[in-house]
């Protein structure tokens, strides 16, 4: 049965974060993004175990992923997250899951805990480690393809790390551009949609590309047109890339070197990739790489829904939010 709004105290008993509950805690991207820092650290040690990321695309554009990693801090987080296009028609967000938080020695169950926020905000501060060590703190331009859950969260991320003076938008539906240029313009930015794809990414400082994850898609996308020091958040598998462009990409940074090896499509050849974000955090990235075309293109990994999940957790235990249930 449900409780008070109170966390209770019994073993068998856990809490319930809503989504709505986990935003109320205003939760910076950079402090998700410093405790996947940590996070990278204590698997580097040995203190933080994960397994590669599952996915199944059953089809109809339809992409459903799981998650799963123990601490020695003491946490078991599991997740699992489905990706149907077809919701909003249905008046329901694209993304939808749940995340369990258990007792990494009893197995017990702590939280059972909304998965969009979390897989949003780690997303993009999965992006922010890498972008405050690859790209150009000055940057001011940001470009999306893209423009739904991900551009929200990168833009709340990046708006954090650099100066930013503009966005350009290139999506598919209207009311998601104008969405995001009006958050962006309440933010103080000039923000504007584009009319091709070459017109978003000349000149960019930055750009997230987030498609939908649709092998379907051709590729229009040209890393050429980019200029020499751009950064490329790439959170869709390199989808709308042309994949003879990735060359242009001096290094490229994967979520994580075993995960990727594994995956049954790979992003890009795995000749290209420099490193993983262990191995930059770890200060692996190749002398002279730094100011040149970089690019993190990644799907997303067990750490970054256990480092997000247990700040999560922990901060509203501390505040003493979320509901309690009794079994």
């Amino acid at each position: 049965m449900m409780g008070d709004d109170v966390l209770s105290h019994k073993d068998e008993d856990f809490i319930f974060l809503s989504d709505e509950m986990l935003k109320a805690l205003n939760i910076a991207p950079s402090e998700v993004a410093d405790a996947i820092e940590e996070a990278l650290i204590a698997k580097a040690q040995g203190l933080l175990h994960t397994s590669p990321k599952t996915a199944i695309l059953p089809g109809s554009g339809r992409y459903m992923m799981s998650t799963l990693a123990v601490g020695d801090d003491g946490f078991i987080v599991v997740k699992q997250v489905s990706v149907c296009p077809e919701n909003p028609d249905r008046g329901l967000p694209a993304i939808n899951g749940a995340i369990m938080v258990l007792d990494a020695e009893t197995g017990l169950l702590r939280a059972v805990v909304g998965a969009n926020w979390i897989t949003a905000i780690r997303t993009a501060a999965l992006s922010a480690v890498a972008a405050r060590r690859l790209a150009d703190p000055d940057s001011e331009t940001l470009a999306f393809v893209g423009s739904g859950v991900q551009a929200h969260s990168h833009l709340a991320a990046f708006s954090e790390l650099f100066p930013l003076k503009r966005i350009r938008v290139l999506g598919r539906g209207q009311a998601n551009i104008d969405k995001l240029c009006n958050k962006a313009r309440e933010m103080g930015y000039e923000a504007e949609g584009s009319a091709t794809a070459e017109d978003t990414l000349r000149g960019a400082d930055l750009v997230v590309s987030s498609v939908n994850l649709d092998y379907s898609i051709k590729p229009f996308l040209d890393a050429n047109w980019l200029k020499p020091s751009a950064f490329a958040a790439i959170t869709d598998a390199c989808i709308p890339w042309l994949p003879a462009s990735l060359e242009a990409f001096k290094t490229v940074i994967v979520d994580d070197l075993k995960q990727e090896s594994e995956s049954e499509k790979p992003m890009l050849p795995y000749e290209q990739i420099t490193t993983d974000l262990t191995g930059l955090v770890s200060g692996d990235v190749a002398e002279g790489s730094l100011g040149a075309r970089t690019a993190f293109a990644f799907r997303g990994i067990a750490l970054g829904d256990y480092a997000a999940a247990v700040l999560a957790v922990q901060r509203a235990e501390a505040a003493g939010v979320g509901k309690s249930v009794t079994p």
